[in-house]
């Protein structure tokens, strides 16, 4: 089975880099510093399972990168996981409105997170399963 492909964009290298490494074992990793490059990776050919964004960045915030994706035919069907040190109600209601699947808090637990993202990706096999069965 091939593994599912996880694009991170956040503007800090360093939470980049600390990401790239948790993940890489079990998912293809793609790596953006900034929202517009998320955008341009998120809008090629090969179209990411999964995106972990940043809201609090230079430029282009993960809000408008999450709005960008929603709008699009080819990436409104990509699950966003906001991963953010914003904790205001607001935020995570906004988030989630837009169509986020979860709101994740920095800074993260290592395991913390990967079951968050295995367990998105099992309850998709499950749904798709179900869907199957009707």
């Amino acid at each position: 089975m091939d593994k599912k492909t996880i694009l991170l964009i956040d503007d800090t290298p360093s939470n980049l880099i600390l990401l790239d490494n948790l993940l890489r074992h079990d998912y293809r990793v793609k790596v953006a510093v900034g929202g517009a490059k998320g955008l341009k990776l998120a809008l090629s050919e090969d179209t990411p399972d999964l995106i972990l964004l940043d809201i609090l960045m230079p430029e282009i915030d993960g809000f408008a990168v999450c709005e960008v994706l929603q709008m699009n035919r080819k990436t409104r069907h990509i699950p966003v996981m906001f991963l953010t040190t914003l904790h205001e109600a607001e935020a995570t209601a906004r988030g989630l409105a837009m169509g986020a699947v979860d709101f994740i808090s920095k800074p993260v637990g290592a395991h913390d997170l990967i079951h968050k993202i295995a367990s998105h990706f099992e309850a998709v096999v499950h749904r798709d399963e179900s869907l199957s069965t009707v």
